[in-house]
């Protein structure tokens, strides 16, 4: 193989996949819809058919996150504080309360996903492993997360069968099939796209995925005050 040739084949591979940065706009566009549809909308089955996409994407970005991130603590910081920084707004848009903890955004989902990670990563022994499952999952329940403990476990999937596709897609699958219902089997069309993921990061604009959370959901509280 020539120069020329081996160059043009290693830019092929190089453009082929989707980056991080584009799973993160599918993952943030679906949200939207589905946010829209949650919030003002709820009669358009369609909006949140489409939403589904969007927590299996985040789960495996946040895994993806956690095997490069440089301080996993710092990585769990920083979601926590914007857990807590959205928890108004998310309150506001979903339930008009000012606070309600009865459900809590999605940002603890995520959160207790990379705890999961850490805690089971720095155990060596089959019995320790275990009980972090059972517990850690049991968390998204305890303080009612988005998408609960089966939501814990589906990021947890994502971690553990990273380098068995197959495994990892039939067990996020069957999740979202059995655990969820019927609007959230439609979920599994999150897999096109992850399957697509190429390994590279993309443009950065990290706080701006971050910020967008609380913000539109701000946005669409007061949309709905005005209609």
């Amino acid at each position: 193989m020539n120069a020329q040739s081996a160059f043009s084949l290693e830019s092929r591979e190089e453009k082929f996949g989707l980056n991080s940065f584009a799973l993160k706009m599918i993952a943030l566009i679906t949200m939207i819809i589905d946010h829209i549809g949650a919030v003002l909308f709820p009669e358009i089955l369609i909006l949140r058919i489409i939403g589904r996409i969007s927590f299996p994407i985040y789960g495996f970005l946040v895994t993806e996150g956690f095997f490069h991130t440089r301080d996993v603590k710092k990585y769990m910081a920083r979601l926590l504080a914007f857990a807590f920084l959205s928890e108004i707004p998310f309150d506001l848009a979903v339930t008009g309360q000012v606070l309600e903890f009865g459900h809590q955004n999605v940002f603890f989902t995520l959160a207790i996903g990379v705890f999961f990670m850490y805690t089971y990563s720095q155990q060596t022994a089959t019995w320790k492993k275990f009980l972090c499952v059972i517990f850690v999952t049991l968390l998204g329940d305890v303080f009612s997360v988005d998408y609960g403990a089966w939501g814990v476990l589906m990021i947890f999937c994502f971690y553990v069968f990273r380098e068995r596709k197959w495994t990892k897609y039939i067990t996020v699958g069957c999740i979202n099939v059995l655990a969820f219902g019927y609007i959230q089997c439609w979920a599994v069309a999150s897999f096109l796209p992850i399957a697509l993921y190429n390994g590279k990061k993309g443009p950065g604009l990290k706080y701006f995925f971050y910020a967008i959370y609380p913000v539109h959901l701000l946005i669409l509280y007061f949309i709905k005050l005005l209609l």
